[in-house]
């Protein structure tokens, strides 16, 4: 762990969670914090954001492909509906994002990567959509 305040890393944390997640979407879980999950938000930001995704050990394309594996692995649709856009900001490209699927299915089976698949064309559908 670093040196860093509780209130530094937090604040490291939100400039990542938004570099990674998007604006959109930060704001979004700000706005949506209530008395119940104020902790938790807390938690996440300086954890995994500002502990985790800001090691200097791996960079932030390799974190994506991890993340997505993870969740792919995992069945975390919704999160991983979010980590799709986040990997997209972290550089992977669609092709990139399907290899990692494919890839995942030999070792984490192929629905939980059929579903990863629809969850993508979906996220990518959207994307579309919001660019026209």
């Amino acid at each position: 762990m670093s040196d860093l305040t509780d209130s530094e890393r937090h604040d490291q944390g939100m400039a990542v969670r938004r570099a990674v997640l998007g604006d959109a979407h930060v704001d979004r879980s700000v706005a949506n914090t209530s008395p119940f999950t104020e902790a938790f938000q807390d938690y996440i930001t300086r954890t995994a954001w500002g502990d985790v995704w800001t090691r200097p050990g791996l960079d932030r394309r390799t974190r994506s492909i991890i993340t997505l594996t993870a969740l792919l692995s995992l069945g975390h649709e919704g999160e991983l509906r979010l980590h799709i856009r986040g990997a997209l900001n972290n550089g992977l490209t669609r092709e990139e994002i399907g290899e990692v699927f494919l890839h995942a299915a030999v070792y984490a089976g192929v629905p939980a990567a059929n579903s990863a698949f629809a969850v993508a064309q979906e996220v990518f559908a959207a994307l579309d959509a919001e660019d026209r």
